[in-house]
């Protein structure tokens, strides 16, 4: 990185009397901050995803990009440096040192240690706290008011410790939850409706994981509700089997891996729509991942996906769904399963 960072200087010192001669300076004008600062922390397939998706949509004006590898930090900074004249972001930056990162407005963190063969999640998890312990801090001190957006598996945990971590409020720390759940729940329902996946409206709340809730008591199309139409769909009674569907959205991350060897596109569109949500203050609701103490009678400090309000502040209110007894006893049950990981998390 040093030879590279060395070439682009002289080759700045080269240009800087062209420059001179180019350019004059407007009396009384400054550099201003950047407005839309987004930071994405890690550039594997997820973390670029993110940033590729976010950068199309013209939703920065400035992109910081940290990782621990510095090779392919600086290769991933110039490919898309590369690409400037196609985006309307007019700076891209990286670096292993967070300072890069300063006056971010949004951190999108998707850094992380991959499960091991025979791993335990709460091992997996101790390991990422261990993590996060040396990132978390680093993004507070350089963007002390920015949102943090957890992308890291398992999110809802890691959603958690980056909020116990940070010392943030907790409406500035969100995880993107079953956001990319309930999408792949619309795309598969609208697909065995005939539809388009914008067209059919339902929701996976809870964790994003094996323990997600489908809203079965909520699925409509123009207003049409599905259960009133079904009394039994979602349940083991249903002879369409429309069960099957929510399935299908819990094994699809294993399947994608299974024929990729990761996911990443989906989740970098999912990011990239919270992302806008936020920096254009659009009030949107999303289901991701929040604190959820005292909703729906779970008593623990726990994060897991209800709908929620964004705006430029982060979580601005969280809608309260009318829930069946079954769901809300499902919501509880991924209450407790994170619960029962994080109550032994060491180092917090």
């Amino acid at each position: 990185m040093e030879a590279l960072s060395g070439f682009y200087n002289q080759e700045a010192a080269i240009m800087s009397t062209v420059q001179e001669k180019l350019l004059r300076p407007v009396a009384g004008s400054s550099t201003q901050f950047p407005k839309n600062k987004v930071t994405v922390v890690g550039v594997g397939q997820v973390g670029m995803a993110c940033a590729i998706s976010i950068l199309l949509r013209d939703l920065c004006d400035e992109m910081a990009l940290v990782d621990v590898m510095e090779d392919r930090l600086k290769g991933e900074m110039m490919d898309l440096q590369h690409g400037s004249l196609f985006l309307k972001c007019p700076k891209i930056v990286a670096d292993k040192d967070y300072s890069v990162t300063a006056n971010s407005r949004l951190v999108v963190v998707t850094a992380g240690v991959r499960q091991q063969e025979g791993e335990s999640r709460l091992n997996l998890v101790q390991r990422n706290v261990n993590v996060f312990k040396s990132i978390i801090p680093q993004v507070v001190k350089y963007s002390p008011d920015c949102i943090i957006i957890v992308v890291s598996n398992p999110v809802d945990v890691l959603t958690y410790v980056t909020w116990k971590l940070s010392g943030l409020p907790k409406h500035r720390v969100i995880g993107s939850g079953t956001n990319l759940d309930s999408a792949r729940f619309r795309y598969m329902m609208a697909e065995k409706l005939g539809i388009h996946a914008s067209s059919f409206n339902g929701w996976v709340l809870g964790e994003h994981g094996d323990t997600s809730v489908p809203v079965w008591s909520g699925t409509n199309v123009a207003g049409v509700n599905l259960q009133k139409l079904n009394p039994e769909i979602g349940t083991e009674a249903d002879k369409e089997q429309w069960k099957n569907v929510h399935k299908a959205v819990v094994d699809s991350a294993y399947e994608v891996i299974k024929l990729k060897g990761y996911t990443n596109w989906a989740i970098g569109m999912s990011v990239s729509d919270l992302t806008e949500t936020i920096v254009k203050n659009l009030s949107r609701v999303h289901p991701v991942s929040t604190m959820v103490k005292d909703m729906y009678s779970i008593g623990n400090e726990v994060f897991l996906s209800l709908p929620c309000v964004l705006s430029s502040n982060g979580v601005s209110s969280v809608v309260n769904m009318t829930l069946t007894d079954g769901e809300v006893a499902q919501l509880k049950k991924s209450a407790d399963t994170l619960w029962g990981i994080q109550k032994d998390l060491k180092n917090l």
